[in-house]
């Protein structure tokens, strides 16, 4: 009766070892990364630090002109910015093709709270004037994606009208 008695107890901490090994192992086991990644942003002039005009936001550039876009990639499962490696690309429709600008986070050593992603394209001294569409595309390490497309409306796309680069 004691070998038995012996046994039975054996038996019943291996299997209390083991589910408590399990639940370890489970609260340990990063979550699955879920939900599409949410983009939200603007354009701005990118003219660089300093210079007049520089960052303000616009949508209406002149040939010659930088189209600046920065843009905020969030993670929809804790509503803070996606890892800093998520790739963006801006998809620019010009002149009857798509032209793809890769976009670069934008937080630094000496500027950490720039927690976002840019662009910047010089708008052709050839430039066809009226509306250029474009989108921009989100993938992270675990797959999830993102778009962001301007409204559909045509006072607020982006819209190159004629004559040379502003004065700066």
């Amino acid at each position: 009766m004691r070998r038995t008695l012996t046994i039975a107890l054996s038996a019943a901490v291996i299997v209390t070892g083991l589910a408590f090994a399990s639940l370890h192992a489970a609260a340990q086991a990063p979550a699955a990364k879920t939900g599409n990644l949410i983009l939200r942003g603007d354009m701005a002039y990118f003219f660089g630090p300093g210079k007049p005009k520089n960052c303000t936001l616009n949508n209406v550039y002149k040939r010659g002109e930088p189209v600046g876009w920065r843009i905020e990639a969030v993670d929809p499962q804790t509503g803070q910015h996606a890892e800093p490696d998520t790739q963006l690309v801006v998809h620019l429709n010009y002149a009857g093709q798509t032209k793809d600008i890769p976009m670069r986070w934008r937080a630094t050593a000496t500027q950490p709270e720039r927690t976002f992603w840019v662009a910047k394209w010089i708008v052709p001294n050839d430039a066809p004037t009226g509306i250029v569409r474009f989108t921009v595309t989100a993938k992270d390490k675990y797959g999830r994606t993102g778009d962001f497309k301007p409204f559909d409306v045509e006072a607020s796309q982006l819209t190159i009208v004629a004559d040379g680069p502003s004065s700066n």
